[in-house]
């Protein structure tokens, strides 16, 4: 049986035939808004956020399947910290933060996304804090780089 996978990134709860899953799909003969409909069902939970969607079709069938990931990283800071943009930057080059996080918000955020690369939760945390560097996010009103060398001195855990 050939499948056809179509990869998208959908706000969630908010996916529409139009662009990019109906002219990815309508060559495949299958029922757009069938898909479209499972696609808003399965991804409302991250309602406000971009969330990756996978979906395999059997071309000869076709059935589908919906597989949905986990938002980037980016996205739940943002959720986090309820706002709309990230880290700006003013007319003068200045920047200014996004915001401040407590540094258990940092952790439930890396052990809610599988898709992290790093064999130990310490490691994904890390990778947390980096993402929070270039989105002008604080940890507990310090630089996520010192939160970082911290994390190696033992002084917050895993």
């Amino acid at each position: 049986m050939p499948k056809e996978t179509v990869d998208v990134m959908v706000e969630g709860g908010k996916a529409t035939a139009a662009p990019p899953i109906g002219p990815a799909l309508s060559p495949l003969k299958v029922n757009v808004a069938k898909v479209v409909e499972e696609i808003n069902s399965k991804t409302k939970a991250f309602a406000g956020m971009q969330v990756p969607v996978k979906i395999v079709v059997d071309t000869v069938s076709k059935e589908f399947i919906i597989n949905v990931g986990t938002p980037p990283v980016s996205s739940l800071l943002k959720k986090e910290l309820k706002k709309e943009r990230l880290a700006t930057v003013n007319e003068d080059k200045t920047r200014n933060l996004a915001g401040d996080l407590p540094f258990e918000t940092i952790v439930k955020i890396a052990q809610s996304k599988d898709s992290i690369v790093g064999n130990t939760a310490k490691a994904k945390v890390k990778q947390v804090l980096g993402t929070c560097v270039s989105c002008g996010v604080t940890v507990d009103g310090k630089d996520p780089k010192a939160v970082i060398q911290e994390l190696e001195e033992g002084k917050y855990t895993v």
